[in-house]
């Protein structure tokens, strides 16, 4: 069995520095806690607790003398709260996510619509979304993107993990729909690329593997693209989901992985992937 492993899989810069940040926090706290999960992994996540940091959903509920900030960032006024609460914080923000926070609360000010492209639900999107003081309509898709109304001044920015084709679909039907568009590219750099490694392995494969948190909205996406291509193609979370009859008349297998996904997981499927 052939395995062609993607460069790109596993830990993407923010999410590795979120975890070093929160790993160096844990020598110097006695008592610690993330708001909410550090990142979309619940194996990386039960490793955290295992080095005695623990998650809180609220500000209110945590009573460690350190807060972690997530890499997908949280709402400004959960970090106002964070600021007021007294604790030591550890801001492990992603930093291409705060420039999107930043990038939010500019295009407020200066009067334009801003039209988010993400997930709704998204806590990262959500926590952009709270950056901006006017409106904000957050689309995922061109589909979603027709249904706004026409606006004089329309500003566009991005969830850090979107394609770089949804993107532009959705930029130009806003062309469409204002007099005066401005357009901030907040897709980290390494979405595109990790995206790009995937579709260019699983036009190379019989079946593709995606390995990541199924709460993981990159590594969904990442499944999706693979699909795509008319690949078979599994989302599993850890080597205990794979089936031996995935395998049958299967002769190269590509392997990818989100940016949450731990390297133990990756090695994991690997090698049992190399059993068959």
């Amino acid at each position: 069995m052939e395995i062609l492993l993607a460069k790109s899989a596993g830990f993407c810069f923010g999410v590795k520095r979120a975890t070093q940040m929160a790993f160096d926090a844990a020598d110097e706290h006695q008592s610690l806690q993330s708001l909410g999960p550090l990142i979309h992994s619940p194996q990386m996540v039960k490793k955290l607790e295992e080095r005695g940091i623990r998650v809180c959903q609220q500000v209110e509920d945590a009573d460690g003398e350190a807060i972690v900030v997530r890499s997908h960032g949280v709402t400004a006024e959960e970090l106002a709260a964070l600021n007021n609460c007294g604790k030591k914080i550890v801001d492990a923000t992603c930093p291409f996510v705060t420039r999107a926070q930043e990038f939010a609360a500019e295009l407020s000010r200066e009067g334009y619509q801003l039209v988010l492209v993400g997930e709704a639900h998204h806590p990262e999107v959500q926590g952009i979304v709270s950056y901006a003081s006017g409106p904000v309509v957050v689309v995922a898709s061109p589909e979603e993107a027709r249904a706004l109304p026409k606006s004089r001044m329309i500003g566009i920015i991005a969830q850090t993990t979107q394609s770089m084709e949804n993107f532009r679909a959705i930029v130009g039907v806003c062309l469409e729909k204002s007099h005066k568009l401005k357009i901030y590219n907040t897709i980290c750099d390494a979405t595109s690329v990790r995206q790009e490694e995937a579709v260019s392995i699983a036009n190379k494969v019989d079946l593709m593997l995606v390995v990541g948190g199924y709460n993981s909205a990159n590594t969904t996406r990442l499944a999706d693209l693979c699909r795509e291509q008319g690949t078979a193609t599994y989302h599993v979370e850890t080597a205990d989901e794979i089936s031996a009859a995935w395998f049958q008349g299967v002769t190269r297998v590509g392997v990818t992985a989100g940016a949450s996904t731990p390297q133990f997981l990756i090695d994991e499927i690997v090698t049992k992937v190399g059993c068959f």
